[in-house]
């Protein structure tokens, strides 16, 4: 979704919020999913399975750092923080290997101001779509994982 200042991937955010609240495993088959869809996107600029890769790391490493500490599945907002550091880590490991397999990328001031609005607008869209997830995570896995 374009919004002013950069703007936010949707799939990115509810995969990542997904894996948050999985355990590692799940998350890591959460980011192939969303990988896949993102490549086989029109829109999507690299090459067939960039995303994927940056996916499956991104959604592995959030459900990791999450699973098994429930002072961070305990509070929203540190799944927030988790979501927001992850989306625009995503972004910058897709930028580089991008970089890495030879596509054109803009200015570092243009990549900045790119990360900081995709941050920014994923830190007020993340608290709406958690609460919409974490039913539909506590629907299919039970309430165990229930916020």
């Amino acid at each position: 979704m374009r919004l002013p200042a950069g703007g936010i991937n949707l799939l990115l955010v509810v995969a990542l919020i997904w894996a948050a609240l999985s355990t590692p495993e799940i998350g890591a088959l959460t980011g192939f999913g969303a990988g896949l869809m993102m490549d086989v996107s029109q829109t999507s600029p690299g090459p067939m399975g960039h995303w994927t890769l940056v996916l499956i790391i991104a959604c592995y490493a959030v459900a990791f750092l999450g699973y098994g500490d429930d002072n961070i599945r305990g509070n929203p907002i540190n799944i927030v923080f988790l979501v927001t550091i992850g989306v625009v880590a995503a972004q910058l490991v897709f930028l580089l290997l991008g970089m890495m397999l030879g596509q054109e990328v803009g200015s570092i001031s243009n990549i900045v101001f790119l990360l900081a609005g995709s941050a920014f607008w994923t830190a007020i869209i993340s608290p709406l779509i958690l609460k919409v997830t974490s039913f539909f995570h506590a629907v299919i896995f039970g309430a165990r994982a229930h916020l």
